[in-house]
């Protein structure tokens, strides 16, 4: 009989191939976990966190992949619900479009004072059944065929089944009051527009670029450049870079998007450093490369402001603690505390052993020039505190009707901030505040290149 290396389960398995008809049929079982010992294997190598993965003895080796890598992954690896590192099947359709079929609108959950549950619409994808059918920015969705909306309907944002009919309402002081219905078209696969929304605006004479982006698509390379270069071309006095939906995507493009924002003196110099277990004992180190500039040169501006939530995640935080060292008193981060992903995840695949699988995992610690990485329990905090009130009026995004845009706009004015919040800002506790902003369901994403 050979030798059993995981433990009493596995060495049951093998006796009983072995034992069956007097065939050694321990080869069929080597098949069966061939995956799952070679995640378990790289993990041992390359995972930051290796130190915490569980004894063999104690794993189910015949578990999915999915459900093998929950088993093993270290507490430090998952942040409220989320796991960073994870499995992907290469299927998975191209990453500028939706994985499943979408209605194509961003919504969070609300609940109004009488328990009653709805869904305000933060915006909708160019193109989308969503906006075929008119929905925008505010709308509240209080029933899907006349039946309430609950606590778990999310689903009607990320993976709806089929064409419903939504009824829009209003919030009153205690509950909803119906407005009217809205024929939603099947859903499908839709593009995702991250680079969401650019403009250039006036505030007290001065020109701004607003930039709102959502995520940090590998395919946006080009997007970027462009728009790096038309705003180059516009003389602007500051930029806001609107990443309160922004749960990260891939380190490049990041580092692209920060090389463009970054001052002259920052180009050449280190932009950011992922450090590796102590194993493999090693420091990458990217840098703001001059290759990745759209015109030549950094844009030329004074202020960066940058609006975040704690949904502001991964690759959307290492731009703003990346460009801190270089940026001080230049980089005002306005909203509320980041959501804290300071490590990010590496491809791993291997056609023979695992074929079809896409092993996302998590092999470093991320840190910018001054090596600080210290904000996984805390995010990154915000130069002025202020949330988003779903229960309210919404406004358009990156005017004076957005809440978030106001104290920024005050501060482009007079050079100094509110001393105090907006009275119906102010009237709701902390606490309420980032319940608001925790009920959006967006995942925080990270890649590193491969």
């Amino acid at each position: 009989m050979k030798k059993t290396i995981f433990g009493i389960m596995g060495g049951l398995a093998i006796s009983a191939l072995v034992s069956s008809c007097g065939e050694d049929r321990s080869g069929e079982y080597y098949a069966l976990i061939t995956t799952q010992t070679w995640m378990y294997e790289t993990m041992q190598q390359e995972y930051l966190y290796y130190q915490d993965i569980p004894d063999k003895n104690s794993l189910n080796f015949f578990k999915k992949p999915s459900e093998f890598l929950s088993s093993m992954v270290s507490s430090k690896d998952k942040k409220s619900g989320a796991t960073f590192s994870h499995i992907d099947s290469v299927f998975v359709t191209t990453r500028s479009t939706s994985t499943t079929p979408t209605f194509g609108f961003e919504g969070t959950m609300v609940r109004a004072e009488n328990g009653s549950y709805g869904i305000r619409v933060l915006y909708t994808q160019e193109n989308s059944p969503a906006e075929e059918a008119g929905l925008k920015r505010g709308d509240l969705i209080i029933a899907a065929n006349n039946k309430k909306i609950n606590s778990s309907d999310l689903f009607y944002i990320t993976s709806p089944q089929e064409a419903y009919l939504f009824t829009m309402g209003k919030l009153n002081e205690r509950g909803f009051d119906t407005l009217q219905t809205v024929q939603m078209p099947s859903p499908r696969i839709v593009e995702c527009n991250n680079l969401y929304k650019s403009d250039i605006i006036e505030i007290a004479g001065k020109r701004v670029a607003y930039i709102m982006y959502n995520e940090f698509g590998n395919n946006d390379a080009e997007n970027l450049k462009q728009l790096f270069k038309d705003i180059a071309g516009q003389s602007v006095d500051d930029i806001i870079l609107d990443l309160r939906y922004n749960p990260g995507g891939y380190v490049n493009i990041a580092q692209l998007v920060s090389t463009n924002l970054a001052p002259q003196n920052a180009i050449g110099n280190v932009f950011l450093k992922m450090t590796h277990n102590d194993k493999i004992n090693r420091t990458d180190i990217l840098n703001f490369e001059q290759s990745l500039l759209a015109n030549g040169a950094p844009v030329n501006y004074k202020n960066l402001y940058v609006i975040t939530s704690n949904n502001t995640a991964s690759a959307s935080e290492i731009v703003i603690n990346c460009l801190k060292p270089y940026m001080a008193g230049r980089l005002i981060q306005v909203g509320t505390a980041t959501f804290g992903k300071n490590v990010a995840q590496q491809l791993y695949t291997d056609e023979v052993k695992a074929p079809m699988l896409e092993f996302w995992l998590t092999n470093s610690l991320l840190s910018n020039a001054e090596d600080f990485s210290d904000y996984y329990t805390n995010g990154l905090k915000p130069d002025y505190e202020i949330a988003e009130n779903f229960k309210g009026e919404l406004g358009e995004l990156g005017t004076a009707q957005d809440s978030l845009m106001i104290p920024i706009i005050k501060h482009i004015e007079t050079g100094s901030f509110p001393t105090t919040e907006t009275p119906d800002a102010a009237s709701r506790s902390l606490d309420e505040k980032l319940r608001f902003n925790n009920s959006i369901d967006l995942k925080p994403k990270s890649a590193i290149l491969e």
